[in-house]
């Protein structure tokens, strides 16, 4: 849903005077938004919506308001005293470190590819050098891209060939995340071809003789389409190198025979590093399950593959990898932890059979290596790195590691990641609390060293910080996870500005990560607090499914269990005490502040989804009702009105303090998300704190976003918390 930032500039100063002037003000002059109501009446119950013309952000109207309140929260945040020395300090911590990398991947030769972004760079630069040792070589570098065209771009994904020759990566700009694929020659530094559009989701699949490569591509819609078409009917294609030729047709669709798939769905695929199997597997937008369908790789080239269904949703697999005619898979059906079970390619009709049954451990994800398959497992919120041999008998062995913390396991099945069947052992980034990121290489052995591609600052294991792990009792009993940090000796009297972090959705948990960011906020003497409410994954499905759909209203009543222990035990107090959440995290903050606005003295709301009820309208909504549900029926629209912020908003209440912020050209949640919960707050509020629209013009959703664009997001998020908290040092300037 990315629209040119600069046509809409033109748009918005060609009416914006007129606009301006039709609109009632404020006392200071910032626009107000009318109220337009429309009503929708779902199974007997009508709900009022006052600005949903708002969701037209084109709009002269519209888009004026917006531009208008975002104009004045840039103004009122760098009106903040403490603002810029707190950009300042968190630029000096960002530029400690001389470089960062991330998405690393090996390939024939000892040849390492991956993303780096040195403490000069503005964007991460896609990178190689043959041996660990060797000479960085700059394959992609966005930030000359930028300076070519006036905006920033981003690298979305990249996946080298298994014999090093070629890599095949997605580049976007302004944060849009709508990516074309390029395929580069790594000899002659030269991309092949042009750029294949609509690659947005990428997942590169190469095949084993490096000749040619499946990749998912979005339908070309048609003038006029909604905008719920956008994910339909997605496929899977090939292009053959050495020149870079679309096949004329897709390998996987909706229209593939012997694949059972509906147009919301999206297939990718897999080939067998050994080149005997080509592995098809569908999802349903954000839903963890999946189905997955073999063909062989013959079949395939020769172009009418037969394809036969292997797993399908009701076996409940998360997580496939693949070794020697057998498939390895991660299923939560009839065990809430998880277990990994093994099937036999070369048996149609076989049943899988538990390899590695349940346990007090929640098995996360599996990777196939060369010499063994390794499990990632969550004990608690550390991870563990275990592996088994894949030869009958084996027994599952630890591998230990340097620290107790949090590692991904990758799951490409053929293709690079940190477990890669073409190679033995694992390469893993592990890090925790209170230690910084660092990429280890863990041998066939067990013996694991640091490979040195991840510099080390000066500022990665600070020793005055600590961390305590706490079971908070919630509303019902349950038990939540509470992670607190801060510097040793920090007194529990209610004093300490206090931010209190979380997501709870889709599963996911939030483990045991350094951030230099969050330094920044303990060098003002904060506390940081990171919640895993229902909703997460940190003990398994059961877990998961307890803030999901119709239970999600545990989420926010654990997040407000989790605030009241802080207050509770001296760590904070409601005139000290903030909440941060994200994208489906804004459903949690949000609806947190309208269930206890008397407990916080501020919230950010970043990127959210705060309409709910009308999220399933958009482009990315579609993808999004197997986690959220739909208003087609009586059990989703209840659901959807319960987790909905702008629908329990309510007038005559005294909120807190509101920073809503989104970037303009996200594809995920569209910023009239935003918007709306400004322009409904700004009404409803009777406190009198401030609510602030910031608009990022230049990004989306966060990913792509650069380096200036993040070191000012933090310093404006933690500038206004601090004044909100009523910090001598932050108050506005006179």
């Amino acid at each position: 849903m990315a629209t040119a930032c600069n046509k809409l500039i033109l748009r918005w100063y060609t009416g914006a005077l007129l606009a301006l002037m039709a609109l009632p003000t404020l006392a200071d002059n910032l626009p107000t938004a009318a109220v337009r109501k429309v009503d929708d009446t779902y199974y007997g119950t009508t709900i009022s919506d006052n600005y949903r013309y708002f969701e037209d952000v084109k709009n002269t109207e519209v888009a004026t308001w917006i531009k208008a309140h975002s104009d004045h929260a840039y103004k009122t945040l760098n009106h903040i005293n403490g603002r810029d020395a707190l950009l300042a300090d968190l630029s000096k911590l960002e530029a400690s470190v001389s470089g960062r990398v991330y998405a690393v991947n090996r390939a024939a030769g000892d040849t390492w590819f991956y993303e780096n972004r040195g403490a000069n760079d503005n964007q991460f630069k896609l990178c190689m050098r043959v041996g660990l040792n060797g000479k960085e070589v700059v394959l992609v570098d966005p930030d000359k891209i930028a300076k070519r065209t006036g905006k920033p771009h981003a690298i979305n994904y990249s996946m080298p060939s298994p014999d090093g020759r070629y890599i095949a990566y997605g580049l976007s700009q302004q944060g849009s995340e709508s990516a074309s694929l390029y395929l580069l020659d790594v000899r002659t530094g030269r991309n092949i071809g042009k750029p294949i559009t609509r690659a947005d989701f990428g997942w590169p699949d190469w095949a084993p003789d490096s000749k040619s490569l499946h990749f998912i591509r979005l339908q070309a819609l048609k003038p006029g389409a909604p905008a719920t078409d956008k994910f339909l009917h997605a496929a899977v294609w090939r292009v053959d190198l050495p020149n870079a030729k679309l096949a004329p047709a897709p390998l996987i669709s909706d229209q593939t025979p012997g694949i059972d798939m509906r147009a919301e769905e999206t297939p990718f695929s897999d080939t067998s590093a050994d080149g005997r199997w080509v592995f098809a597997s569908v999802v349903n937008g954000v839903q963890r399950e999946r189905k997955m369908y073999v063909a062989s790789a013959a079949d395939v080239k020769a172009g009418k593959p037969p394809w036969r269904k292997l797993i399908d949703y009701q076996d409940e697999t998360t997580n496939v990898v693949y070794m020697n005619d057998k498939i390895y898979l991660v299923s939560h059906k009839k065990a809430p932890r998880s277990e990994v079970k093994v099937l036999d390619v070369t048996k149609p009709g076989a049943i899988p059979e538990t390899l590695i049954a349940e346990s007090k451990r929640v098995i996360v994800s599996i990777g196939a290596a060369a010499d063994a398959l390794y499990i990632e497992s969550r004990e608690g919120n550390i991870k563990r790195l275990s592996k088994l041999d894949y030869q009958a008998g084996a027994r599952q062995q630890d591998v230990k590691l340097p620290l107790d913390g949090t590692f991904v396991l990758d799951e490409m099945e053929s293709n690079g990641g940190a477990a890669n069947p073409r190679f033995p052992g694992v390469v893993l980034d592990l890090q925790s609390w209170t230690q910084a990121r660092q990429l280890y290489s863990v041998a066939a052995d067990g013996t694991v060293t640091n490979t040195g591609l991840q510099p080390i600052g000066p500022y990665d294991a600070p020793s005055d910080i600590e961390t305590r792990e706490v079971l908070v009792p919630s509303h019902d009993g349950a038990l939540v996870p509470m992670s607190i940090i801060y510097r040793k000796g920090t007194k529990l009297d209610g004093s300490n500005p206090t931010l209190l972090y979380g997501y709870a959705a889709y599963g996911m948990t939030e483990e045991p990560r350094y951030s230099l960011y969050r330094l920044a906020w303990l060098n003002r003497g904060g506390i940081w607090a990171v919640a895993n409410p229902r909703g997460s994954g940190v003990f398994g499905e059961e877990w998961y499914r307890g803030g999901y759909k119709a239970t999600k209203p545990n989420t926010w009543k654990d997040f407000i269990a989790c605030a009241e222990y802080l207050i509770a035990q001296g760590y904070s107090k409601p005139a000290k005490l903030g909440i941060y959440g994200g994208s489906a995290g804004g459903i949690l903050v949000g609806r947190t502040m309208t269930e206890r606005p008397d407990l916080f003295a501020a919230v950010v709301s970043a990127v959210g989804v705060n309409d709910t009820l009308r999220f399933e309208f958009t482009s990315n909504g579609v993808t999004n009702i197997p986690e959220f549900g739909s208003v087609k029926t009586d059990a989703g629209f209840k659901a959807l009105l319960a987790m909905s912020t702008l629908a329990n908003v309510k007038d005559g209440t005294a909120y807190p303090a509101l920073l809503v912020y989104g970037g303009f050209n996200d594809p995920r949640v569209e910023i009239w998300h935003s918007a709306k919960l400004a322009a409904r707050v700004l009404a409803a509020s009777t406190s009198g704190k401030p609510v602030l629209l910031r608009v990022d013009y230049d990004s989306g959703h966060g990913i792509g976003s650069t380096k200036q664009q993040q070191l000012a997001e933090r310093a404006d998020i933690f500038a206004f918390l601090l004044w909100q908290f009523g910090q001598p040092e932050y108050a506005l300037k006179p």
